[in-house]
C-alpha cells in the first residue's frame, strides 16, 4: 500500500466539498458522483500535503477498493513460507535507507558511542525537540499553499492571501481569504492552520 493510500484526502466537485476521509472511501465518493454526473469538475488532494491526487476509477467499486487496500505479504497466506529476515529491528519499525555522506562525516560518525546509525538517530531527535514547530510550519504552509494554488490561484486576494500564510499572519491571511466560497476557505484555513502556531 503506498503512504497515501493510508491518508486522508479531500474531495471537491467545483468549490463545495463533496467528501473527506480515507482515500478508498473518498474515491468511491468520487466514483459515485462521476456516474451520476459524468461532467462533474471533481478534484481530490492529499490532506498532509494539499496537493491534487489522482484516482485510477476503473472497474467496479470492489475493485478501486482492492487496488487502494493495503496489500497481503507472503507471510499473510496460508502455507507461506517465512519471509528472509533482513538487517534492521522490523519489529521497532527500523527502516534501512541509503544516505550520502561526505567521508569526514562518515569519519566523525564512525567514532560515535554506538556507531553511525546510533548517531544519525540521536542527531535527529535533537532536531526534532529543537525545531520549536517549524518543520509543522513549513508544512502547514506549503500544504495550504498548494491547494489555494489550485483552487483559489484565479481568485481575489489570492497573492495577498499567500504572502499573509508565509507570513504567518493569520489574520491578514482570513482577511483576504474571505470573499473565496466557504468551502474553500475553510479548508485551506484547516491546511493552514498550523502555519499561524509555531513556536
Amino acid at each position: 500500500m503506498s503512504d497515501l493510500a493510508a491518508r486522508t484526502c479531500t474531495a471537491f466537485r467545483d468549490d463545495a466539498h463533496l467528501g473527506s476521509g480515507p482515500l478508498a472511501d473518498v474515491a468511491l465518493a468520487v466514483k459515485a458522483t462521476l456516474e451520476a454526473a459524468p461532467a462533474a469538475s471533481i478534484l481530490v488532494f492529499d490532506d498532509a500535503t494539499g496537493r491534487v491526487v489522482d484516482l485510477d476509477l476503473r472497474g467496479t467499486a470492489a475493485e478501486i477498493a482492492a487496488r487502494l487496500a493495503a496489500p497481503t505479504g507472503p507471510a499473510d497466506q496460508p502455507g507461506a513460507a517465512p519471509a528472509e529476515r533482513g538487517r534492521g529491528r522490523p519489529k521497532l519499525g527500523v527502516v534501512a535507507r541509503e544516505v550520502t555522506l561526505l567521508p569526514r562525516h562518515w569519519e566523525w560518525l564512525s567514532a560515535q558511542p554506538g556507531g553511525a546509525s546510533q548517531a544519525l538517530r540521536r542527531l535527529v531527535e535533537d532536531a526534532r525537540r529543537n525545531d520549536g514547530g517549524r518543520s509543522r510550519a513549513r508544512q502547514a504552509q506549503e500544504a495550504a499553499y498548494a491547494f489555494i494554488s489550485a483552487k483559489a490561484g484565479n481568485r481575489e486576494g489570492f497573492e495577498e492571501a499567500s504572502r499573509a500564510l508565509f507570513a504567518g499572519d493569520a489574520a491578514g491571511f482570513a482577511d483576504q481569504s474571505q470573499n473565496w466560497p466557504a468551502d474553500i476557505r475553510a479548508y485551506a484555513a484547516r491546511l493552514a492552520a498550523d502555519a499561524f502556531t509555531q513556536g
